[in-house]
């Protein structure tokens, strides 16, 4: 598995993804039933409320290898902030409707 992951940029500052990557790394959560080695393409922010850009930066991870696009638990779980996105289903509809169904795209990470 190839990962594009896709954070809240409004956490950014509070949060170093550091609970992303050990779930990755320890197979855990939302990566529980992968078998496969796990292998991280690149990370990056929405953009920024509403969160448009995160359908650009899902499909430049996709041209740089990414399978898979994973939206943090921070746009969809409001971790660590208790705050999920209200934006947050609009824009994996959009990352979906532009990658089409030869992309995974996981909704959380922890």
């Amino acid at each position: 598995m190839k990962v594009g992951l896709i954070r809240c940029m409004q956490t950014e500052d509070m949060c170093p993804a550091s609970t992303d990557f050990m779930v990755m790394k320890e197979k855990k959560m939302a990566f529980a039933n992968v078998e496969e080695d796990i292998q991280v393409i690149g990370v990056n922010t929405c953009g920024g409320c509403p969160g448009k850009k995160a359908v650009t930066r899902a499909s430049e991870m996709v041209k740089r290898g990414a399978d898979t696009i994973v939206l943090a638990s921070c746009i969809t779980k409001g971790n660590p902030i208790g705050f999920p996105c209200p934006n947050a289903d609009q824009m994996k509809q959009a990352i979906s409707r532009k990658l089409g169904d030869t992309v995974r795209i996981i909704d959380y990470t922890h």
